[in-house]
């Protein structure tokens, strides 16, 4: 540990361990203790975000994929339930939820009269927008002590963690 870095509960938790059991590497503990502290302030971080522009992280998911999908910003319960990890049931209640709202509306696919095309409304798209802009905002501050380089090699030593546990 060089003379710039603290100490953090991590290490407090890891020196404890590893003198009550002395014959185990903690090693895993040192970097997944820290990214489960993380995710739980980030976790408090987003909600805020989202409740900035009154929406629930569930009804951010599904706003967001339909705005990242591009003009006219609609996409099938299908492709939403793919990119939000939910199951088709959940997603049909999310959606009528967010039809009450005023967040999103359905219609009929023009090219499969049996389908359904989910959309986001001008409501909708304001609010994932301000939500968007406040969580970047946000999340800018919490990595302000990075440089650049090093949020760089982080995010990439994360992704190659992440196709890892793929």
């Amino acid at each position: 540990m060089n003379s710039r870095e603290s100490r953090d509960t991590v290490d407090e938790i890891v020196e404890a361990w590893m003198r009550e059991h002395p014959g185990l590497d903690f090693s895993p503990l040192k970097i997944l203790s820290r990214v489960t502290r993380l995710a739980k302030q980030l976790e408090k971080t987003r909600r805020a975000s989202f409740a900035t522009a009154d929406l629930e992280p569930w009804e951010f998911d599904v706003l967001a994929a339909l705005r990242r999908a591009g003009y006219p910003h609609e996409l099938s319960p299908k492709a939403l339930l793919e990119q939000t990890y939910v199951s088709s049931g959940t997603m049909t209640n999310r959606i009528d939820g967010m039809v009450r709202r005023g967040l999103v509306e359905r219609r009929t696919h023009p090219n499969d009269g049996r389908g359904v095309l989910v959309s986001m409304t001008a409501e909708g798209r304001d609010r994932v927008d301000a939500a968007i802009s406040h969580l970047v905002a946000a999340e800018t501050e919490l990595l302000a002590g990075l440089s650049k380089a090093d949020q760089d090699r982080l995010a990439g030593l994360l992704r190659r963690l992440s196709l890892d546990m793929a």
